[in-house]
């Protein structure tokens, strides 16, 4: 068999999508050394979700939500990243709610009627995060005038800057690497506040994957030897942390949250 990586999360630049890839290959290097001899390539474009369900899937980083609604069975937890990021707390992360900088919007609940832009419909941070947050200022279900689904985080930033939506929830470690790698992709912007805190965005194997590799992969980066640490520094990873279903069924309960509160969908 030939497995597949991909790492399509956090692909800000060309140098961000760099580091992972060298992460990864010093991961695949941990695997060589361990024995492991099967080919691997790595997919720089995967259909998401499909990609995560493919039996020769290897080794990949995935959204908590659709893990805790659609992944599980399909894909095992390894390690899930604590990033250096403002909006981060150990292996937590949060949305930053955007909105444009002087703008009319000074509260959250100034937000009702506007435009909101989000990134995916399966996105925690773009849409079950926003969902969480503005589900008990709503009246019949709504909240928003408008919502535009964006496609990526970076679209739902042009948006709010050029005026076409007025607030969008965006993954405070895509915001991160914008401000180190493209600052002026936030110009004209401002945080508003952040969401309720969750596990970040895990590493994954496939389920055909032998829980030796896995083992192997997850013991590398929860004691990472020094070449590894080294390129998790430059992404901005201070270390990594087991998290299991009981930390990511947190994200299924801001969902449940929200339907509790009468708000099932982001409107």
């Amino acid at each position: 068999m030939t497995w597949k990586a991909a790492f399509p999360m956090y692909n800000v630049s060309a140098g961000v999508r760099a580091g992972y890839e060298a992460l990864f290959a010093a991961l695949l290097d941990v695997l060589r050394a361990d024995g492991f001899r099967d080919a691997v390539e790595l997919e720089r474009a995967p259909v998401l979700p499909e990609f995560w369900k493919r039996p020769d899937m290897l080794l990949s980083q995935t959204c908590g939500y659709p893990y805790v609604t659609r992944l599980r069975g399909h894909v095992g937890l390894v390690a899930t990243p604590a990033y250096a990021f403002p909006g981060c707390e150990g292996s937590d992360y949060s949305s930053a709610v955007v909105v444009r900088a002087n703008g009319a919007i000074g509260v959250l609940a100034d937000a009702r009627g506007c435009v909101a832009a989000a990134n995916d419909i399966d996105s925690h941070s773009g849409m079950n995060a926003l969902r969480h947050a503005v589900a008990p200022l709503a009246h019949d279900g709504r909240f928003f005038g408008a919502l535009t689904w964006s496609g990526s985080h970076r679209a739902s930033l042009s948006l709010v800057q050029t005026g076409e939506a007025d607030l969008a929830a965006i993954d405070c470690v895509t915001l991160g690497y914008l401000r180190r790698e493209e600052p002026s992709s936030l110009d004209g912007l401002a945080i508003l506040c952040h969401s309720a805190p969750a596990p970040a965005l895990p590493f994954v194997t496939g389920a055909a994957v032998p829980q030796a590799v896995r083992q192997c992969l997850q013991g590398a980066l929860l004691a990472p030897p020094p070449e590894l640490a080294n390129l998790m520094a430059a992404l901005s990873i201070r270390a990594f942390a087991h998290c299991d279903d009981a930390d990511y069924a947190r994200i299924g309960a801001l969902a449940d949250e929200a339907r509790a509160c009468g708000y099932a969908q982001l409107a």
